[in-house]
């Protein structure tokens, strides 16, 4: 995707020595980037959010431990780099994917071997993600095409929670693919973007792609979706996952859940789309994914832009109250119409995932 007519992906190798990522906490007001050199700045970054993603957090990780493997490729510190960068976000399946995939990759080669081969590895995961999410677009699209022409000529109405466009992957996004590909079809569509609180990443990060993109969108407060819904203004919605479990649970971003009650009660269709690297085939049940409790600061502060152009952090919230802060819910497969995946689009079932997945 590009930003003021380049084209950027979210992380790229400078040489062979580090790796340049854009810096998501600055956006949507300063577009910076962050070279990160070793590990341990690369579990800053995914702890901090700088990247943040489930297929991102999972492509930074590798990168981390290729650049371990930069400093000490001995297999006490493969398992140390493994270790400490998979204890950085509990709750996306991605970042323990490719992390068991560069150690797999390593763990046989001889200690001389290991870094360049951990630093194609890493390349190879990037590489993959740009070529799943497209295909994810691509049948997604499928799915667009198709609503749209019930719409007979009128605007097809799109609700998005949260972030999962190319900034929450590698290039192109999950979610938001289907509809980069759909506007550049010249299918005429707006989006409806929950602002996605208490981080705003729909309102600071979806905003900002799309606008960038040309594609046409509103900002509605996340207690806003059930209306349009009822008022017949959204006519299908696509979220992203940070986890989904073997029988079509859905772990994502805090008021997936309630956007997707409210798509069951209106008739709304309600997808999905991931790439396969997102599901945990270990877990039978949502009930069993570890749910992220962040800081309350995240809660009860925000951050924004001064008149004068400076940024700001402020108090939003009465002083002394505490806050709770869960990251994520879990939407139950029962209110998922179907999930959007690299090989195709599925039922959100057990059977429906193994249909598109045997192995």
């Amino acid at each position: 995707m590009k930003i003021a007519g380049k084209h950027y992906r979210t992380i790229w190798p400078l040489g062979e020595e580090a790796v340049e990522v854009i810096d998501q906490t600055r956006l949507p007001h300063e577009f910076a980037t962050l070279t990160l050199r070793t590990a341990e700045d690369c579990a800053r970054a995914i702890k901090t959010m700088v990247v943040r993603g489930a297929p991102l957090i999972g492509a930074t990780a590798a990168y981390g431990l290729a650049l371990a493997m930069r400093e000490d490729a001995s297999d006490a510190a493969l398992d140390a780099a493994h270790d400490a960068l998979l204890a950085t976000r509990p709750t996306a399946v991605n970042l323990r994917w490719a992390l068991k995939r560069m150690r797999d990759r390593l763990r046989n080669h001889a200690r001389e071997e290991r870094a360049a081969l951990a630093w194609a590895e890493a390349a190879a995961i990037c590489d993959e993600d740009v070529a799943v999410c497209r295909a994810i677009g691509e049948h997604g699209l499928t799915i667009l095409r198709a609503a749209a022409e019930q719409k007979n000529g009128k605007t097809l109405n799109i609700l998005t929670h949260c972030n999962a466009g190319w900034l929450a992957t590698v290039d192109w996004g999950t979610a938001l693919a289907p509809i980069y590909l759909a506007h550049d079809a010249g299918i005429d569509l707006h989006v409806w973007v929950d602002e996605t609180r208490p981080r705003n990443q729909g309102a600071s990060l979806t905003a900002y792609e799309l606008g960038g993109h040309g594609v046409k969108h509103t900002i509605i407060a996340d207690n806003a979706g059930g209306h349009y819904m009822q008022a017949g203004k959204v006519d299908l919605c696509i979220v992203g996952t940070d986890r989904v479990t073997a029988n079509g649970d859905v772990a994502n971003k805090i008021g997936t859940y309630l956007k997707a009650l409210a798509a069951k009660d209106n008739d709304v269709p309600f997808y999905v789309a991931l790439p396969s690297s997102t599901i945990d085939w270990s877990l039978q049940s949502g009930r069993d994914i570890p749910i992220e409790e962040r800081a309350d600061d995240e809660l009860l502060k925000m951050t924004g832009r001064l008149p004068g152009g400076g940024l700001a952090t402020v108090e939003i919230a009465a002083p002394g109250s505490p806050g709770a802060n869960p990251a994520f819910d879990v939407t139950p497969a029962r209110l998922v119409t179907g999930f959007i995946t690299e090989r195709g689009v599925c039922a959100a079932t057990e059977a429906g995932l193994r249909g598109l997945f045997p192995k």
